[in-house]
């Protein structure tokens, strides 16, 4: 067989191991969302995450596989947070968006599929919060438009829960 050829089957097999293991995963996350009676979006959130480390894993044993050295690997993810670092510097709001949503998905009073109005002396804002993103938190008003809202934006204004 060909070097190239067992490279090919080595990624196969990872990538059907990594499949069922997101599959399993999947499967015990529900189980433990439905036993403690978290809310369907709270587990979506936790879902993305694991496919988000799942799918960064596969990429890098992938690329082990493909014979990238670790030094090459590491040289590739210094630049990266080195970029990362520099963008952040100049755009130090994407760090408080991050850290805003943070605090909304686990310190707020809020949870996606709530209805909420925006205490705002210049717009009121009322809908159902569709989606709370690493930057955004969308808001679904009764027209159907969509609102996004930077995460920072939201959680320093003055939310009313309405309840049903």
């Amino acid at each position: 067989m060909k070097p190239y050829e067992i490279k090919i089957i080595e990624t196969a097999i990872v990538l059907i191991l990594v499949l069922i293991s997101l599959k399993i995963v999947q499967r015990v996350i529900d189980r433990f969302g439905k036993k403690y009676s978290y809310h369907k979006t709270r587990i979506k959130i936790v879902r993305k995450i694991i496919l988000f480390i799942a799918l960064t894993l596969l990429t890098v044993i992938i690329a082990f596989i493909w014979g990238i050295k670790a030094s090459q690997l590491a040289t590739y993810i210094a630049s990266l947070f080195t970029v990362l670092g520099i963008a952040f510097v100049a755009q130090w709001s994407l760090l408080s968006n991050i850290t805003a949503t943070l605090i909304i998905f686990f310190n707020h009073q809020v949870n996606i599929g709530d209805t909420i109005q925006i205490l705002d002396k210049e717009f009121l804002i009322e809908g159902e919060i569709s989606d709370v993103g690493i930057f955004f938190t969308v808001i679904k008003t009764k027209e159907g438009e969509y609102i996004s809202l930077p995460s920072n934006v939201f959680i320093q204004k003055m939310v009313k829960k309405i309840k049903k």
